[in-house]
């Protein structure tokens, strides 16, 4: 733990932070185990559910079928910030410009060069 370097841009790890992992009061150590007991609870009655030989009927998971959900309606859900208008604009309106920008410069420098008659045409049908 005393050669851990924090990343710039990422948070620490909760197990790494000593003030999350030492310093804990009696009732967050309390809630903690609480929640973890309340996995472990959920987690066995999906195992037995899951590995039940006679199981007839299929295994509703809640979380999944939210997850499902959420994939197959994205614009219900899609929400616009900072980070997703900067991705619209880069990958969105950002090629167009610069393809635009690189065509016109390169069909204006090949009509100057055509008005000038210094383009050298490497094909022609009427040679």
């Amino acid at each position: 733990m005393a050669d851990y370097r924090e990343a710039p841009l990422a948070t620490r790890p909760k197990t790494l932070d000593p003030n999350e992992y030492f310093n804990l009061s009696p009732e967050q150590r309390r809630v903690e185990e609480e929640r973890a007991a309340l996995r472990a609870n959920l987690k066995r009655q999906y195992q037995l559910q899951l590995n039940n030989p006679h199981r007839k009927e299929l295994i509703e998971d809640p979380a999944l079928t939210r997850w499902v959900y959420a994939r197959t309606n994205p614009y219900f859900h899609f929400r616009a910030t900072n980070k997703t208008s900067l991705f619209g604009a880069l990958f969105g309106v950002v090629p167009l410009v610069v393809l635009y920008y690189t065509f016109k410069t390169d069909r204006d420098k090949k009509e100057d060069q055509i008005k000038a008659g210094t383009l050298e045409r490497k094909f022609s049908l009427s040679s």
